[in-house]
């Protein structure tokens, strides 16, 4: 029985038809349906669709858009055969008709670059738009991840991260994995150094600022262990920056989630620097989740 919707954008290439295999298999563990989009723009620049007077019957972007969509509804079909799998090609770019479509999904996924991408640009514009602007989850699939892998948090501890807790502990229980709890600080929040003289008081205790790090840890989490309590979870605080961090433990992962924004994110910026650096650097899929009320 179908309960939701996993939407996937294609567009022919190599990146959009590796989105499409994760999305299946995202619709299946989810016991959900999958919906294949393709954005095309040319109707509505009044570009003819059919096959050139003088040329095969068999040319022209309307054929060229049927074989990309089925190439990619038969690669959803083959690694999720118990999936229920249906077709849209919609007139308008990508990132508008994607950020509609995410509207009434559970999830969206693309692929980090497609057929427009620049050669050095490591993400296309439609996967950080949509981890900005889309109105579910959007998982932005890159390298090949570890299959037996865990799945990895960024916690920061804010407000808006609290809904990339609770998907990133309902993805550990669907696939079966452990999950790590990352939470990062840096010399900005770092113990200060002990005076020269034992008479001069301390701001604090040594290492007490860490301790107050490791129990924001167990703030963030709180609740969720007790609501999946098959998920394996690991506390990991360290001090360093949480890009470096993120992107390192992203090696050995099958999928790392964050949230659109974190702690010091300026007004108005929908996603935070962290969130896009994962997005062009980190060696598995990201999934980035937008707190309740972010741009909405």
């Amino acid at each position: 029985m179908v309960s939701g919707l996993v939407v996937v954008g294609v567009d022919g290439s190599a990146s959009g038809l590796a989105a499409v295999e994760v999305a299946a298999r995202e619709a299946a563990s989810r016991k959900a349906g999958l919906r294949v989009v393709h954005a095309c723009v040319w109707p509505a620049l009044h570009v003819p669709m059919g096959p050139s007077p003088m040329g095969p019957p068999e040319g022209g972007l309307r054929n060229m858009v049927d074989r990309l969509m089925d190439e990619a509804v038969d690669r959803a079909r083959e690694a999720a055969p118990e999936v229920t799998v249906d077709r849209i090609v919609v007139t308008g770019d990508a990132l508008t008709v994607l950020e509609a479509q995410s509207r009434g999904a559970e999830l969206v996924v693309v692929g980090t670059r497609g057929m427009g991408g620049f050669v050095g640009l490591l993400v296309g514009s439609t996967a950080v738009h949509l981890a900005a602007h889309g109105r579910c989850p959007v998982l932005v699939v890159r390298e090949e991840p570890q299959a037996d892998g865990p799945v990895v948090l960024g916690v920061d501890g804010s407000a808006a991260g609290r809904r990339a807790v609770e998907f990133a502990f309902a993805e550990a229980a669907l696939r079966k994995a452990p999950l790590v709890a990352l939470h990062t600080w840096t010399d900005w929040n770092a113990p200060m150094p002990a005076p020269q003289e034992a008479s001069v008081p301390r701001a604090s205790e040594p290492g007490a600022l860490a301790g107050e790090e490791e129990s924001l840890l167990s703030e963030a989490l709180a609740g969720f262990q007790e609501r999946y309590p098959d998920v394996a979870v690991e506390h990991r605080t360290v001090r360093g920056g949480a890009r470096e961090e993120l992107i390192g433990a992203s090696r050995s992962a099958q999928l790392l989630v964050v949230g659109a924004r974190g702690r010091g994110g300026f007004t108005g910026l929908l996603l935070g620097s962290v969130s896009q650096a994962l997005l062009h650097h980190a060696h598995c899929p990201v999934a980035v989740v937008r707190g309740t009320g972010e741009g909405n």
